[in-house]
């Protein structure tokens, strides 16, 4: 039995926080939100009409965030950002380098470090708090992308909200009552442990 699940478990944790404390663990981590990130943005389905295709990006960075904490959040986005401008094909489709859908990750890098705190803060401990953590997320990452998404296009601002905003909601509905749903079972999980 790890040291970890020795301790009990408190507000101030996440879920990453269960595991032996090393800079190799919290460096894996890292490497691994950004490469489930990846991953999550081959999951793509073009929205006729709009430049920004439905993916399960948002998802994971939102998770990654909740379950890494704030700092790990942070660098995993922000190491999945730069890696894809500097060409990794990771980006939603495959693609890589700055797009007009380039804002909603600047957007996910702050979600997943807001999520990350607001988990330190038990957030992640009940499916109403989870909900509004996951619903917070969602409209930081929307308060970027849609005004980077008028910006890079020339789009006014109800065109950018029509294109990059209103076909994506019930999307994001359903991926935060996902979450809502994973975080606080995983946590009970882990406390029968």
């Amino acid at each position: 039995m790890s040291t970890a699940a020795a301790t009990p478990l408190r507000t101030g944790q996440v879920l990453a926080d269960l595991l032996p404390a090393s800079r190799v663990r919290d460096a894996a981590l890292v490497l691994g939100g950004a490469a489930l990130t990846g991953l999550a943005a081959q999951i793509s389905v073009p929205v006729p009409g709009s430049p920004v295709p439905v993916t399960g990006q948002t998802f994971a960075a939102l998770l990654v965030g909740t379950s890494l904490g704030a700092g790990r959040g942070l660098l995993a986005l922000a190491l999945y950002a730069v890696a894809g401008i500097a060409g990794v094909p990771w980006f939603a489709s495959g693609t890589s380098g700055v797009a007009p859908s380039f804002g909603y990750i600047l957007g996910m890098i702050l979600a997943s470090t807001v999520v990350g705190a607001l988990a330190r803060r038990g957030a992640d401990r009940s499916m109403l708090r989870m909900a509004g953590a996951m619903l917070l997320g969602e409209a930081i990452i929307y308060a970027v992308g849609v005004p980077y998404l008028a910006l890079a296009t020339g789009m006014s601002a109800t065109a950018a909200i029509a294109a990059g905003l209103t076909p994506f909601l019930i999307g994001d509905a359903l991926k935060a009552a996902l979450a809502m749903g994973a975080l606080p079972t995983a946590w009970k999980f882990v406390n029968k442990r």
